[in-house]
């Protein structure tokens, strides 16, 4: 818990749009993605590429965790974007379309083969039934650190609508969230389309924070602010989370073998949740 970073708000953002890119600068993401795939036409592709990697190099996005979205390395960008996004610097490379941990692999290969350190991760999109079918296994691999569920791309797989509540895709959410979970990595939701709504947004986000997911996918700087206030422990759960951990060192101290915290009874489990709420507390604190 001592490494955790927050991935509260995780923003995509078009590298054919340079003024965009600035723009990214000032925004309070967590993390940024440097898109390459959807939000770019096919002959702007070098030129975002280009962007991207001048991007990630400049060291002008303070403390936010910076990533590149490469092509497919299926498609006739994907094997330079990641020959470019090896040596750039960032944290990852985002892969869309995952379907396999045969294609993770491939991926890495790609990486290491262009003299990418050892310390970039992947973050796999999940976003076919293939991949949902495979994601215990996309989850495991040691390059994997992210899984992030691409909702739009899942639910056109599926002939799925996309309505309130999520209901038709919720099954596939929690099938991912469970292979993340059991592979120890991190899992992102996927975006929420209508920008104007941000009542529908925020009570996504809390469905989202809910379940487990540990950040948001967004389409929009609007959308910062809320995923941030969504996944950011209150004041009342920090409290509660102090009083846990120093009620059970109490008790610890004085061999009592019983807890309690507002009646409530308090077990291990509960200490360890307490722990974690405090330390994404303060990573969320290191940002500042």
């Amino acid at each position: 818990m001592s490494n955790m970073r927050p991935r509260r708000s995780v923003l995509y953002m078009p590298a054919a749009n340079e003024r965009a890119l600035d723009k990214a600068k000032s925004i309070p993401a967590d993390a940024l993605i440097f898109d390459l795939e959807d939000a770019v036409s096919p002959d702007a592709k070098p030129d975002a590429r280009r962007n991207a990697v001048a991007a990630a190099r400049s060291g002008e996005y303070g403390n936010k965790e910076i990533t590149i979205r490469c092509n497919g390395l299926e498609t006739q960008w994907g094997a330079d974007d990641l020959t470019a996004a090896a040596m750039a610097g960032v944290s990852a490379v985002v892969i869309p379309k995952i379907n396999s941990v045969r294609e993770v692999e491939a991926v890495s290969s790609a990486l290491a083969t262009a003299g990418a350190p050892g310390s970039m991760k992947i973050w796999a999109m999940i976003e076919t039934p293939t991949a949902i079918f495979d994601v215990r296994a996309i989850a495991a691999h040691p390059r994997v650190q992210t899984l992030v569920m691409g909702t739009n791309d899942l639910a056109k797989e599926l002939r799925a609508t996309q309505v309130r509540g999520r209901a038709p895709l919720m099954h596939h959410l929690a099938t991912a969230l469970l292979a993340a979970r059991e592979a120890g990595k991190i899992i992102l939701d996927g975006v929420f389309n209508d920008i104007k709504d941000s009542d529908a947004f925020r009570d996504e986000c809390l469905q989202g924070a809910q379940m487990g997911f540990d950040g948001k996918t967004l389409i929009h700087p609007s959308q910062v602010e809320i995923a941030n206030d969504v996944w950011a422990p209150t004041a009342d759960e920090v409290d509660y989370a102090q009083r846990v951990i120093a009620a059970f060192e109490e008790a610890t101290a004085e061999g009592r073998g019983v807890i309690t915290v507002d009646g409530r009874m308090i077990e291990n489990l509960h200490v360890d949740n307490a722990r974690r709420v405090l330390a994404v507390q303060q990573a969320i604190e290191s940002l500042s």
